[in-house]
């Protein structure tokens, strides 16, 4: 009778300490989630105040304005375009500039619908 009560003190022991294993390791994983979902908000909140960087830094108003102020950009205008004319030769499959159109004399009245 002895020996059974030595056995199954030892297997008592032996739930008894597997219970508090369990216990631990239920305790770590919790914490773990726990941070894993804090960082989660944190990305989450950055993501978003990163998507409204973005769209104040892609108005067209501030692009324009970087672009007139630090890059000394000026607004195309219809006297400064010039145009490149190509010909095409499709027996050579080559291209050949083509001559420039005569420039409209700064005289002539502009083109309708065209502002100066």
């Amino acid at each position: 009778m002895n020996r059974l009560n030595v056995f199954l003190l030892i297997v008592v022991l032996g739930c008894a300490l597997s219970a508090v294993s369990a216990s631990n390791k239920q305790r770590q994983i919790f914490i773990d989630v726990q941070r894993a979902q804090s960082e989660e908000r944190q990305l989450q909140q950055d993501f978003s105040q990163l998507q409204y960087q973005q769209s104040a830094l892609s108005k067209t108003s501030r692009i324009e304005q970087l672009a007139t102020t630090s890059l000394k950009m000026q607004p195309v205008t219809t006297g400064r375009t010039q145009y490149q004319y190509l010909n095409y030769d499709p027996a050579t499959s080559k291209a050949t500039d083509a001559p420039l159109p005569a420039p409209v004399p700064s005289s002539a009245p502009p083109a309708r619908g065209v502002k100066r």
